[in-house]
């Protein structure tokens, strides 16, 4: 009996070979424009380099400076008062807007995109509108408060009123996308499970809590864990309203590691914060998925 040559594939009728081709302008563009970025900003961490010379072995140096640097200290403890009081409302506002356009009301799509609308407008035009309207002589917002007999306080150029200026901005500019993403996990939630609920007699309230805020668990954790990594990654409305200031009042992690690398010079120093930020970001989202996981168990 005669045995039939075994018939080698081409390359490209390998199975592996076409998904590659696919995604290769995207894992070149990953490896070029972030791994390597990434891999190098680890190695410059132990070195001192001020762009204009060679780098220097430093060791951890850097990193023994960021826990003394008094100005890493308060601008770090700046980002978690952002963090604190913003994460909360835009997990809780959100979600009673996304409930509220959930319904079958007229006007709901003009709505929708009424608070969508800043999402997909620029963070740094949005900035100087709020920047003008924040102004203590002239802004609208002041205007408005004297109509009342308030009289406003001086907002971005003030060390008590600076950093809530952005924090209003900055809620402002992304409840709309929080509320999509609710928006989205409700209307995955089956109506027979509101159905039965009401034949057993539950309330609005009894419905909310036992059936709407579990069943949206996975959405929940999702919009907090990026609300929590977007509220240590600002910087575009710090950088345009305030400029980190008065005092560093306002100045937050992303802001002072700029600062470092591109007005001071310290390329070290700067890269072992954005590294500090990165494992601090990491350890936050892993309690929050343990977190998670423990109640789902």
């Amino acid at each position: 009996m005669r045995v039939r040559p075994v018939r080698r594939r081409t390359l490209t009728q390998r199975t592996y070979f076409w998904p590659f081709v696919f995604l290769a302008p995207a894992l070149i563009g990953f490896c070029v424009f972030t791994l390597y970025p990434a891999v190098a900003s680890l190695a410059l961490s132990f070195t001192n380099w001020n762009l204009n010379t060679a780098p220097k072995w430093a060791g951890l140096a850097n990193y023994d400076r960021l826990v003394t640097d008094p100005t890493a200290i308060r601008v770090f403890w700046n980002t978690v008062y952002f963090t604190i009081v913003t994460v909360p409302v835009l997990l809780v506002i959100p979600l009673l807007l996304a409930i509220a356009l959930n319904q079958n009301i007229a006007g709901v799509r003009f709505f929708r995109a009424a608070y969508f609308l800043p999402v997909i407008s620029s963070m740094v035009a949005m900035s100087m509108v709020w920047q003008w309207m924040y102004n203590a002589d002239f802004g609208l917002i002041n205007w408005f408060l004297s109509l009342f007999g308030i009289h406003g306080p001086k907002w971005i150029t003030s060390e008590n009123w600076a950093m809530p200026a952005v924090m209003i901005t900055s809620v402002w500019k992304n409840i709309g996308f929080n509320m999509m993403l609710f928006l989205a996990g409700l209307q995955g939630i089956s109506t027979s499970y509101y159905e039965a609920a009401e034949l057993d007699g539950a309330n609005s309230v009894q419905k909310l809590w036992y059936i709407t805020l579990p069943s949206l668990r996975p959405t929940t954790l999702f919009v907090t864990v990026i609300t929590i990594i977007n509220s240590f990654q600002v910087f575009d409305q710090v950088m345009v309203m305030t400029g980190g200031g008065p005092n560093r009042s306002s100045s937050v992690l992303v802001h002072y590691i700029y600062q470092n690398g591109f007005q001071f010079y310290k390329m070290g120093y700067a890269s072992a914060l954005g590294w500090a930020l990165t494992l601090l970001v990491l350890i936050l989202t892993l309690v929050q998925f343990r977190f998670n996981r423990s109640k789902g168990d």
